[in-house]
């Protein structure tokens, strides 16, 4: 027994041996290593971006501060401009000269930006993009700045603001500012952190082989608790808990786990939703197809049986087939198209659309259309110029109708009043759809654009539709980029508005 505790007294000696060793090589050599991979890296990428940014003088502190360079960057477009608008202050006015200045930025991460007086003359990157500067834009004279200094703009801006004041010709304010992104660092700053990553993990692998035993200890019980969760999902069993035991890379990889197991039971449940919704829908259809297929029965009957004795019955029996033979027709499209569309598998075209003639050729169409259903109808068009948009034109065309029968299907007026309007509202175009009917209830309006839903719960024939016609409606507009909503008051009527984003041609610098 002696014998057996010496060893084991042996051993425990041995590897605090090992431990001390282990501890001190652990925190020598990553930092030595660390240490000479900073100042090579370092002096690499400094070399750099003196070259590649035409700076000089820069640090170290420069790789921790990219702000810093971003600063530097831009210092002789500032002085050019700075310059230029004391001397001849009109040619900040001039677009060619703008667009050259702006190009230079563009390099820098940076663009140019004008106003004049409270307008913006100039711009040089997209007003998406430019939306948090221009809400945080300084008045004239608000801001002392220099070629050496800015002003940081953030919240969504997230920029570095250089700004030169001077007066136009004709004594109006003007003010120049050089915006640059800071949301990002340059991409030698970028390449270094790169580079000392890849060295960090090339130290932790050469020392990795030092901490074997001491992992293989740590992980055995949080592996074994991992692994019985892993055969609980193979058996298809996912109503448990893995709750990891520590905040560490195990209790991580619990939490992955974890989540794991919920998406596959929250996918579960969605394919019961969607199973269910399905047998909702083959049930909805063969609901609205059993009342004209009835129909259609019975006027065959009749013209079989000689009920249809004259010409006049008898063409009057034929149109009526005919037109719930289109009925069905509808159903089984809309269901075709559904189907393609909750798959992702509609085909769409997309082109380059003038505004105003489209929607002109698109109002006259739904003039006859409408007329010949005794419905009043009317179009207001407040976009000027030749504004564009991209959509496919067919589908475009299938969200306008879709909402046109809707509000047909639920028209209670003895004379229905429709109105199409066409707005610009910055940049996006906004399409309305006002009608006079019955109106939407407040509790369901926010469910009407949801498949399969319907608010006549009763399922008037009368009525008809699957339930899904808007809902098709959203999934179009949502697939041009757009948004879709709808206001309503009972008894008044319902307006359906839906925006799509204008085209915007982007200049290309040579």
């Amino acid at each position: 027994m002696g014998s057996q505790i010496l060893e084991k007294d042996g051993c425990i000696l041995k590897l605090k041996t090992k431990l001390k060793i282990a501890f001190v090589t652990l925190i020598a050599l990553p930092i030595l290593l660390t240490s000479l991979a900073v100042f090579g890296f370092g002096m690499y990428q400094i070399n750099v971006i003196e070259k590649t940014y035409d700076i000089s003088e820069a640090t170290y502190e420069s790789l921790s501060n990219s702000v810093q360079i971003m600063n530097r960057m831009v210092e002789k477009s500032y002085k050019e401009l700075e310059e230029i608008s004391r001397r001849n202050p009109q040619k900040m006015e001039d677009a060619t000269y703008l667009e050259t200045i702006n190009a230079r930025l563009q390099k820098k991460s940076s663009y140019l930006l004008v106003r004049k007086g409270k307008t913006i003359v100039y711009l040089g990157t997209s007003a998406k993009e430019a939306d948090g500067v221009l809400h945080q834009l300084p008045t004239y004279k608000s801001h002392d700045a220099t070629s050496e200094n800015g002003m940081y703009l953030g919240g969504e801006a997230e920029a570095l603001l250089k700004q030169i004041d001077f007066r136009y010709e004709d004594d109006s304010e003007g003010s120049a500012f050089i915006v640059t992104d800071v949301s990002d660092m340059i991409p030698e700053v970028r390449m270094f952190m790169q580079d000392m990553l890849l060295a960090v993990i090339v130290i932790l692998v050469m020392t990795a082989a030092l901490m074997v035993f001491w992992i293989h200890r740590s992980i055995a019980s949080s592996i074994e608790r991992m692994q019985v969760a892993a055969d609980n999902i193979k058996e298809g069993n996912l109503d448990f808990h893995l709750e990891a035991e520590a905040d560490d890379e195990l209790g991580a990889l619990c939490n992955s786990l974890e989540d794991m197991r919920m998406r596959l039971k929250s996918s579960a449940e969605e394919k019961l939703v969607y199973d269910r919704e399905s047998k909702e829908l083959i049930s909805n259809i063969s609901h609205d197809l059993k009342t004209p297929i009835t129909a259609i029965k019975g006027y065959v009957e009749g013209i079989m049986d000689g009920v249809a004795d004259t010409p006049e019955k008898m063409d009057r029996y034929i149109r009526t087939i005919y037109n719930k033979a289109n009925e069905m027709d509808r159903l089984i499209n809309e269901l075709t198209l559904y189907s393609k569309i909750d798959t992702n598998r509609i085909p769409y075209n997309f082109a380059t659309i003038p505004v105003n003639a489209y929607f002109g050729d698109c109002a006259e169409d739904l003039s006859l259309e409408l007329e010949a259903k005794n419905v009043d109808f009317s179009y207001s068009n407040y976009v000027e110029g030749d504004v564009k948009i991209i959509a496919d034109t067919e589908q475009l065309k299938r969200v306008i109708n879709n909402i046109i029968n809707n509000s047909l299907k639920y028209m209670d007026k003895e004379k229905g009043v429709i109105h199409l309007s066409v707005k610009d509202v910055g940049d996006f175009i906004q399409i309305e759809l006002e009608d006079n009917g019955k109106g939407i209830t407040a509790k369901d309006l926010p469910n009407i654009f949801e498949r399969f839903y319907r608010t006549d719960a009763s399922r008037n024939s009368s009525k008809g539709g699957s339930g899904i016609g808007l809902s098709i409606v959203r999934k179009i507009i949502e697939e041009h980029g757009g948004k879709i909503w709808a206001t309503s008051k009972e008894g008044t009527g319902t307006i359906m508005c839906f925006v799509i984003r204008k085209y915007q041609e982007v200049p290309i610098n040579e």
